[in-house]
């Protein structure tokens, strides 16, 4: 049953009309239609927000009382597409089963504002949190795809401003290599659904602007992690960016960061995002909630 369910998935996104290498304006249309027309559940609650000066979506669902415990998501797009409000399916998904308050970012993107504006952005919003009375230990990082490569920029960031840590960072499909030198971007260039080699190659120009690709807040992957907090990798058997994950995985524990790798065999690039609708991305979530709040000190 969950085999089939991912194989359906997969044929969803093969024939999905959004082209990561395409014009820039065509594919935000194209990719904010897809995710705009879905349904959302009852019991999802959005208001836009700011934190200082960057726009965000705050996102609740369910009947459970707050816990205390905030996340902060950032969406993906390979850094030149999607958005909050885009990002709220998933993010609602989270944030029901830790009965958390969760803040989708509105990073800047790319061509626009080129690599450091996005983690520039991020690490206002982080700092943004913190004036306002947050600790640091009740607030879980969390990203998809780029969103969980600039999740890992912003934890290093955050190390090198003298900021405390979050309680836990988790990353699905992230994208933490910017040279593209992981083995699977060849190896599984013929499986992915999703992704071509040829997509990021040209979006990583885009959002390096000429910048070295293995610079540590752009490629997180060439970093030094030490001191970082919990870390939670998911990522799909079918995906270019597997290996991206791997590879982070090895180096984390290297650094001495505590780190949980997840592979979902047969899964495609971020298919958590079908969660409502697939057995394995439910109970990836479920891995994400239980992580959350593992880690977590809840305000109050």
């Amino acid at each position: 049953m969950t085999r089939s369910q991912l194989n359906a998935v997969s044929d969803l996104l093969q024939n999905s009309p959004l082209d990561l290498g395409g014009d820039v304006e065509k594919m935000r249309h194209v990719f904010d239609e897809m995710l705009g027309s879905a349904p959302l559940a009852d019991d999802v609650r959005t208001r836009s927000t700011e934190l200082g000066s960057v726009p965000a979506v705050e996102v609740g669902a369910g009947a459970a009382a707050p816990t205390g415990v905030t996340v902060l998501y950032f969406h993906g797009g390979a850094y030149a597409i999607g958005s909050a409000a885009a990002s709220v399916g998933l993010v609602s998904e989270i944030a029901r089963r830790t009965a958390a308050t969760a803040l989708s970012v509105d990073y800047r993107l790319a061509p626009e504002h080129p690599f450091p504006a996005a983690v520039d952005d991020a690490l206002t919003a982080y700092r943004a949190l913190l004036d306002r009375g947050a600790r640091a230990d009740s607030v879980a990082v969390t990203g998809e795809s780029a969103g969980g490569g600039l999740a890992l920029a912003l934890l290093l960031a955050i190390r090198d401003a003298g900021l405390p840590q979050p309680s836990s960072a988790t990353v699905l499909s992230p994208w933490t290599d910017l040279t593209q030198s992981g083995a699977t971007m060849a190896s599984r260039a013929e499986a992915d659904p999703a992704l071509t080699p040829e997509a990021l190659k040209i979006r990583a120009a885009d959002y390096l602007a000429g910048a070295d690709p293995r610079t540590a807040l752009a490629s997180p992957l060439f970093a030094d992690l030490r001191g970082l907090p919990p870390l939670l990798i998911q990522a799909g058997g079918r995906e270019i960016l597997l290996d991206d994950a791997l590879r982070l995985a090895a180096r984390a524990a290297r650094a001495d960061v505590p780190v949980t790798l997840q592979t979902f065999p047969g899964a495609p690039h971020v298919f958590q995002g079908f969660a409502p609708l697939v057995d394995e991305a439910a109970r990836a979530l479920d891995h994400v909630a239980a992580f959350i709040n593992s880690h977590a000190q809840p305000e109050g």
